[in-house]
This record gives structure tokens, C-alpha cells and sequence, in this order.
């Protein structure tokens, strides 16, 4: 039986992780794992909804210890909890949230004092490649999860190319910093999966904003690669926050534009690395962004044509290296040699209008490369098409965050971009994208948005309460000090208790979502809470908010906010 070792570490002292402000050897490491798999719950599926990285991989490695393969949904919603549930009725959710909710069995991550690994010897565990490692789950078309069964072995042997084809396994110690969870397949393989069998130390803390960014990589030793997505590094260059150098950037999730990889580049003084894969394939390609269109495959990879089921035309093929078994490929790729091509985006993005061709990504690039713009897509809704035998699109929807232009402005400086075939009729401007966790933005959360921003508004807009945050309030002794900005968590606080102050009664928040923080706030500015509300099913209401000072939005997010009032507490935490 083929077995390959759970970590690819030289020796035990080697780091592996640095975690809550200490480095973490790989004798520590499977210290931890193994003291896990024993106290694990007896069910057979593993939903681990660790957010501290480094917990998340000792769950991980845990559950491989354990024989219980992973549950990796692609949220932690109620609904997809339930449909988790159906899929694995013996499942049980980790978690490292003291007021973690699930509707299903629960254990919480405990933390053990440091330096209790015993010296001497160490034997690494070694796993079978055939064993089930984890099922990642994708959106499916019908709203319910589809699962993707990920075997050691596979994922093992993408890391190792990854690692190989990244420089990684030059002798140094790399170490990991990610803005993208572990829980999605390019965050799994590039934060977690390097750090396994790429000799690489991961970053426990999330970094999901520039501060904690710029935090996360001045706390650790070079050489320090950052993982990352499009929309997070658009957000990082537009912060204007100045980031410690990195040797080395990755991003995957969605395409990446010339221009914004190559003010990545100049952001971290470093070379960025885009990756092309996917949840069926794993990792299948790299290429420097900023200077060439090529892309080239990872070792063993190989691509291959074949006719498609209808016998009209040829669809591609991945096969070779890691991948078990040949997946057919849904993206226009045109090869060049036998490991380069060039990618011309998803088929099903490609768009034909009037005779003339383009893609939704070339379409999104060009409206994201105008100056002002935050973020932006392109929508095609399923009903768009002419009634003819040709399936014409005959309009496109799109969705913009540009607080500081006009319609008119934003239109013209389209017009020189595009072709007007493709011109957006309408185009609607949001407080933000509902993107998910690692930076993508799922068709139907799109379509949903589209759906709001084309119903009818109330003639009288909702009234915009403010607040202060004043430079005594206790959080600002040990944020920034001597330059302290106001933490997120203060401005989500005190826009619940403004909102409720508005209202006359407080509010009972069930959850908070889609928090965006967009730009420090210093104490003393006056915070302006602009937001929108609609009823929701259970009695309750969704509030959809933006918090802007001195002009600029600072933070936005949505409230799910229940009908009766608790009498205590404004915000669960």
C-alpha cells in the first residue's frame, strides 16, 4: 500500500507554523494532531470550522490520524449545515469559537501550553494515499453543495509540484501568510497543504484586512510568501497603507488584470505568482502575471483535446501528475506547446453580441481597471437571450463600487474601453459585491444583488444615524499605539447601538455578514451609518449597511436582525 509521510520536514525542530506569537516546531506539531485524533467524537466526518489557521491544519491532520475524512462546505450557513447533515448524518463540527452554533454535534478546539511535546526521537505518521482526506464543496446550480472527494495522495502530490514548480524547496524555511480561509480549496492547498509538504511554516492569525496584512508579514522571519486573491489585493493597493516587503505573492480564485498584478508587484516589492486550477483539479498552472499571458503547467501535468459529448467541437482535458483521473476542463484554452497555453477565460462566460465576441472576465478586467473603481462585474441574466436559434445576448447587467464617480463619468471612461455591443444597460452602483471569504463572487449572490438594485426604492431614503468614537474609549490603548485607529469590531458595536437609537429599541442581531473594513477610522471622526433594511421570512429584518466618514466608506456589511429583543446585549459576539 502506497503511504506518503504527513509532513515533508526535514528534521522534528524543524518550524512548521507560527502561531498566537510563538514559532511551532513539527515535534510540537504532531504533538498536537495526535493528542486531537484521540479525543475526537466517535462520528465519521469532520466539519472543521477552525478560523485560526493553525488549529485548522491540527484538525486537519487529526482527522487523517483519525480515519475521518473532512467536510470543507463553502459556507457555514444554517441551510448548508442542514444540507452537510444529509450529505454525512455521522458528521460533528469542530470549531475554535467559544459561541460557535451548529446545528449539529460540536467540540471545541482547545489550546494546550506550548513546549509540552516530549524530546528525543520523532516518527512521522504515514498515510495511506488512497485514504479519503477531505470533501470540498462547491456551489451546485440547484443551490445544494456538490462534494469533491480530495484523497491524501492527490492532494499530497499537487502540493509537492506546487512547492517545486514556487522555488520553495530551495532550503529555506518559507513562511505562509494567507487572506484567503483554509476552508476553500485554494487556501487549503496553498496555506495548508504548502506548509505540509512544502517544508513551509504557516500563519495561524486570518488576515483579511491591510493592517492585519501588514502585521501578519513584518511578525514573521523572510523569506514570507503572501496568499492571496484579486479582490484582496485590489483592497490592499487601494488602502494606501504602506506593506512590509515579501518575497513572493500567490493568487488564484478569479482572473488577475496586468495592471493590478503588477501594482501588487510594486506594493511587496516582491514577484506575484498567478495560479490556475480548480476544486476538481487541484493547482494546474502558474505564470507571472505582470509580465507574460503564458501560462505553464505544474509537473507531471499534462492537457489534452478531445471531441465534447455533442461531436461538434473539442473540449480539454487535464490528466497526469496528481490528478486521479482525467476532468474534463471548462475554460477556452489554447495551447502553445506541450506545457504552455493561453487561458481566454470560462465557455460559459464567452458572450456574443451582434457578431462581436468577448468574456465576462475581459469585460470585468477592463471595468475594475478604471481609476475609482473598487470593485465591479459584469451579470448576465438567464433571461437575456433573443429568441432566436443563435441565443444572442441582448443586454448585460452590471454592478460597479465606485463611491467617488458619477454614472456619466464611469459610462464614458467604459466607452473607451469596451466596444459598445457590450455596454451595460443598466448599470448599477453598490455600497459593495457580495463576494465570499476567499474573494469570489458566487452567480446567484450576484443575481440576488442584481434582483435588489432593480426593484423599486422607497421614495424616502432610511435615516442616517452617526457616532464618535473618542480617543479614550479603552480599545485605543492597545491599537496602534501612538497612532491608533478604531478596530472593527468598535465600529460594527457602535453602528448597532446608532441603528437601534434611531429605531427607539435595540437591536437583536442573529448574525453579522459580508463585513467589509474598507479605511482606518481615527478617533474623533464623525461615523455616518447610511443603510437599507427589507423583512425577512422569520418576522425579522435584514439590514444592509455603510459606514462612511469624511466622504469615504469605511466599513459595510449585513445585519440578520431577529424579531424579538433580548434584554440584554446588542451585538452577539
Amino acid at each position: 500500500m502506497s503511504t506518503l509521510p504527513l509532513v515533508a520536514h526535514a528534521t522534528p525542530d524543524d518550524l512548521i507554523a507560527w502561531a498566537h506569537g510563538r514559532p511551532v516546531t513539527v515535534r510540537q506539531f504532531l504533538a498536537d494532531a495526535t493528542r486531537l485524533a484521540a479525543a475526537l467524537p466517535a462520528g465519521g466526518h469532520v466539519f472543521n470550522a477552525c478560523a485560526d489557521r493553525y488549529r485548522f491544519t491540527v484538525g486537519l491532520c487529526a482527522a487523517l490520524l483519525a480515519g475521518k475524512p473532512t467536510l470543507l462546505p463553502p459556507s457555514h450557513t444554517p441551510e448548508t449545515v442542514r444540507q452537510l447533515l444529509a450529505f454525512a448524518p455521522d458528521a460533528f463540527c469542530l470549531h475554535d469559537q467559544p459561541d460557535a452554533a451548529f446545528d449539529m454535534p460540536a467540540m471545541q478546539y482547545q489550546d494546550v501550553p506550548a513546549a509540552t511535546a516530549a524530546p528525543g526521537p520523532v516518527e512521522i505518521p504515514r498515510i495511506p494515499a488512497a485514504q479519503v482526506m477531505a470533501y470540498v464543496f462547491t456551489s451546485g446550480s440547484t443551490g445544494t453543495p456538490v462534494p469533491h472527494r480530495k484523497t491524501w495522495g492527490a492532494m499530497a502530490g499537487c502540493a509537492r509540484a506546487a512547492a517545486q514548480r514556487l522555488g520553495l524547496l530551495d532550503g529555506r524555511t518559507w513562511t505562509l501568510a494567507g487572506t484567503v480561509p483554509p476552508q476553500h480549496m485554494f487556501g487549503l492547498e496553498a496555506t495548508v497543504m504548502l506548509a505540509l509538504q512544502g517544508r513551509a511554516a504557516l500563519v495561524a492569525a486570518p488576515a483579511f484586512y491591510p493592517a492585519d496584512v501588514s502585521a501578519a508579514l513584518a511578525a514573521v522571519p523572510a523569506p514570507r510568501a503572501l496568499v492571496s486573491s484579486p479582490v484582496h489585493l485590489r483592497t490592499l493597493v487601494q488602502s494606501g497603507l504602506a506593506m512590509p516587503a515579501a518575497d513572493l505573492v500567490l493568487c488564484a480564485t478569479a482572473p488577475l488584470g496586468r495592471e493590478l498584478a503588477a501594482d501588487a508587484e510594486a506594493l511587496f516589492a516582491a514577484p506575484l505568482c498567478e495560479i490556475y486550477g480548480s476544486t476538481e483539479t487541484g493547482q494546474l498552472a502558474t505564470r507571472r502575471t505582470a509580465r507574460e499571458d503564458a501560462w505553464t503547467l505544474v509537473p507531471g501535468v499534462r492537457l489534452q483535446a478531445r471531441p465534447n459529448a455533442a461531436g461538434d467541437d473539442t473540449e480539454t482535458w487535464a490528466e497526469g501528475g496528481h490528478i486521479e483521473q482525467p476532468v474534463p476542463l471548462g475554460d477556452a484554452i489554447a495551447p502553445l506547446d506541450a506545457q504552455r497555453f493561453l487561458l481566454h477565460g470560462r465557455k460559459a462566460d464567452l458572450l456574443n453580441i451582434a457578431g462581436k465576441r468577448t468574456s465576462l472576465g475581459y469585460l470585468n478586467h477592463q471595468l475594475t481597471a478604471i481609476d475609482g473603481v473598487r470593485d465591479g462585474a459584469f451579470f448576465m441574466p438567464d433571461d437575456a437571450h433573443e429568441g432566436d436559434a443563435h441565443g444572442h445576448v441582448v443586454r448585460l447587467v452590471a454592478v460597479v463600487v465606485a463611491p467617488g464617480l458619477t454614472p456619466a463619468r464611469l459610462q464614458q471612461a467604459l466607452r473607451e474601453r469596451i466596444d459598445p455591443a457590450f455596454m451595460p444597460r443598466p448599470l448599477y452602483f453598490a455600497d459593495h459585491l457580495p463576494r465570499n471569504a476567499a474573494g469570489k463572487l458566487p452567480r446567484e449572490a450576484l443575481a440576488a444583488l442584481v434582483a435588489r438594485l432593480s426593484a423599486p426604492r422607497p421614495r424616502h431614503p432610511a435615516p442616517a444615524p452617526d457616532f464618535v468614537i473618542d480617543t479614550g474609549h479603552p480599545a485605543m490603548a492597545g491599537h496602534f499605539p501612538g497612532r491608533p485607529i478604531v478596530p472593527g469590531v468598535v465600529l460594527l458595536d457602535h453602528a448597532v447601538l446608532a441603528l437601534g437609537a434611531a429605531r427607539g429599541r435595540p437591536l437583536a442581531v442573529a448574525q453579522a455578514s459580508m463585513l467589509k473594513f474598507l479605511s482606518p477610522v481615527r478617533p474623533g471622526e464623525r461615523v455616518e451609518v447610511l443603510h437599507q433594511s427589507e423583512a425577512a421570512g422569520d418576522g425579522g429584518e435584514t439590514i444592509r449597511f455603510t459606514l462612511r466618514s469624511a466622504g469615504r466608506d469605511v466599513a459595510s456589511g449585513t445585519l440578520q436582525v431577529r424579531a424579538n429583543v433580548p434584554q440584554a446585549g446588542a451585538l452577539p459576539c
